[in-house]
């Protein structure tokens, strides 16, 4: 299947590491011009190494920015937007809240939360629909997560800014239908990356276990009996982004391996 994404320019957040990398690595073995936003130089460093080594001739680019601070946000978007001759792709994987158990919680850690995530994603979002608009055409793909549909305890201001991400990509894909532009999200669960290990490694620490019988544990919990892979979740942002699915727009997408068997 041909998904029409040579020489498409692709803008990622949070592409140095995690979901975020592999959808780097994916589009430019499609042949698209890919440029990355994350926080850290020293990341962004090592995967750009790592995207030119798995594709040849690729010249991705990449820029260091926070976006829960819309200046270093808007900044970034015209850096890559001058870099790569305009943005016809975003997929926005940037920014996750912390977990924090409910008696913890004060108004600050909810409004953190929507910094960190939402605000993080809207930044990038905002300024690169109104250039899609423009141009007549474009496609947003939002990696949010199933914490915005399923509750969870100890992840309930993360969880509300996933919700909110949620509402905003149906909101924004009813808004700029009509100006060329598609908006989609999925909702990955519990995805092998290396934020998850570094979870797995401190759950295993607290219960006096093995790193692999956390991960056993974290399997056993899946419908699927495994945790996603980043490549996984990369293959769906590709095909939301692509040609083949030019009448899909407001859809969100759970992928959680039929670990929440919910109708929606």
């Amino acid at each position: 299947m041909d998904l029409e994404l040579t020489d498409k320019r692709v803008l990622i957040t949070g592409g140095s590491r995690g979901i975020g990398l592999a959808c780097a690595h994916a589009f430019l073995r499609e042949g698209a011009k890919v440029a990355i936003i994350g926080r850290s130089e020293a990341n962004l460093a090592a995967a750009r190494t790592a995207l030119v080594a798995d594709a040849p001739g690729a010249d991705p680019f990449t820029v260091a920015a926070d976006l829960s601070d819309a200046a270093q946000a808007a900044h970034a978007v015209d850096a890559a937007a001058t870099a790569l001759g305009g943005i016809d792709i975003l997929v926005t994987s940037a920014g996750g809240a912390r977990r924090t158990p409910p008696a913890e919680l004060t108004p600050q850690s909810w409004r953190e939360a929507m910094d960190a995530k939402y605000f993080s994603y809207m930044h990038v979002i905002d300024p690169v629909i109104k250039r899609m608009a423009q141009a007549g055409h474009g496609a947003i793909v939002n990696v949010v997560g199933m914490g915005g549909k399923v509750a969870s305890p100890t992840h309930l201001p993360g969880g509300a800014a996933n919700a909110a991400l949620m509402l905003a990509t149906a909101g924004l894909a009813s808004a700029y239908g009509r100006f060329g532009v598609r908006v989609n999200a999925l909702n990955p669960s519990a995805t092998r990356t290396e934020r998850l290990q570094q979870g797995l490694e401190a759950e295993a620490k607290l219960a006096g276990t093995t790193v692999e019988e956390a991960l056993g544990k974290a399997n056993e919990r899946t419908g699927l009996g495994r945790l996603a892979a980043p490549e996984e979740i990369a293959d769906a942002v590709l095909f939301f982004a692509s040609a083949r699915a030019s009448y899909i727009s407001g859809a969100i997408l759970s992928i959680d391996g039929a670990t929440t068997p919910i109708v929606v």
